[in-house]
């Protein structure tokens, strides 16, 4: 047997060709930060002012009290009327009752409250829209009979 095996011609494919190392120079003034992802990258572009037309929240602006809970984890217990103005009584996961109006602020979505009628408070809250942007979404809190 090993006499046929000597006789036979086995074929080796010859080594690939390997291309030489091509060197590159990281210049960060010309090229964006290769740890930043895209979508974070267009947030802060966002942020600062600079990204897309649409709605924004304003940053800028003082938090509310009631902005940082969920809108599920607030309920409307009442409202409250005087002359030609509503408020929402709005409670929150901490017991603590809130008057709110139009033009304040609830919920950790920016939600800028547009209505107050006496069963439910409408508002406009600004999500992301994935893109690095910020578009709008209507929600409501309404009284929930117990």
């Amino acid at each position: 047997m090993d006499e046929v095996r000597a006789s036979e011609k086995v074929s080796i494919d010859p080594l690939p060709v390997l291309k030489p190392y091509e060197q590159f120079v990281y210049k960060p003034d010309d090229l964006k930060d290769p740890f930043l992802d895209t979508l974070e990258e267009q947030r802060i572009e966002n942020v600062a002012g600079t990204g897309g037309e649409g709605p924004r929240p304003d940053l800028d602006r003082r938090k509310e009290a009631l902005e940082a809970y969920p809108l599920d984890a607030l309920r409307m217990v009442g409202t409250l009327s005087r002359a030609s103005a509503t408020w929402a009584l709005i409670q929150a996961p901490d017991q603590t009752i809130s008057r709110v109006g139009v033009g304040n602020y609830i919920g950790e979505n920016y939600g800028r409250v547009t209505q107050v009628e006496p069963n439910v408070v409408q508002l406009v809250e600004l999500i992301p829209n994935g893109t690095g942007g910020w578009m709008e979404r209507q929600a409501s809190v309404a009284i929930v009979e117990q």
